[in-house]
């Protein structure tokens, strides 16, 4: 009866995903990479306008917006004053979890320098997270986030675990409000 209830308890542990190590139940570790709200955020590493890369990793511990937009896109430069907003209301709080603070990961779908510096400098977006392929919806970060339009934006939280997604207007103060401490 005992190696039978072992058993049965091996199994449950194998369908909800947990192990055992040297007699203690953890959670298996790998988190499903994806795009919907729960899944791990998958990495971008793209360069910022003077050639040097940032990777959305290198963020960890952050409340981080990724943020694709670009400087031609009518709506996305209506949408920049709010991103802002949340940025300078939120980048210095401790939020929910004892996460550092708000950071704003841009991704521009641009195709031109120039324009893309322009429009960060003429929108006063004062983050230093600004990257880029130049490559417009042939981007690779557009390709792996599936974005077919913009403004189109992913929070992810300290871990790097989608929590929510098109954040716009109030809805994003919204949102930070509640996760801030």
């Amino acid at each position: 009866m005992k190696k039978q209830n072992a058993i049965l308890f091996l199994i449950a542990l194998i369908i909800t995903g947990g192990f055992i190590i040297r007699g203690t139940a953890c959670q298996a570790s790998a988190q499903n990479v994806g795009l919907n709200i729960g899944d791990k955020a998958p990495d971008i590493e793209l360069n910022d306008p003077d050639g040097k890369p940032i990777k959305l990793s290198s963020l960890k511990g952050y409340m981080v917006l990724i943020d694709f937009w670009a400087g031609w896109c009518g709506p996305c430069r209506m949408e920049n004053p709010n991103v802002v907003k949340a940025y300078i209301t939120y980048k210095d709080k401790k939020m929910k979890g004892g996460k550092k603070g708000f950071k704003v990961f841009s991704v521009s779908l641009d195709r031109n320098i120039d324009d893309w510096k322009n429009a960060i400098v003429k929108d006063g977006l004062i983050w230093k997270e600004h990257v880029s392929d130049l490559k417009w919806w042939n981007s690779i970060a557009a390709k792996t986030y599936n974005i077919n339009s913009i403004p189109s934006n992913f929070l992810i939280d300290g871990a790097g675990i989608i929590i929510a997604k098109n954040l716009r207007g109030q809805d994003l103060q919204t949102q930070l409000q509640t996760l801030s401490e």
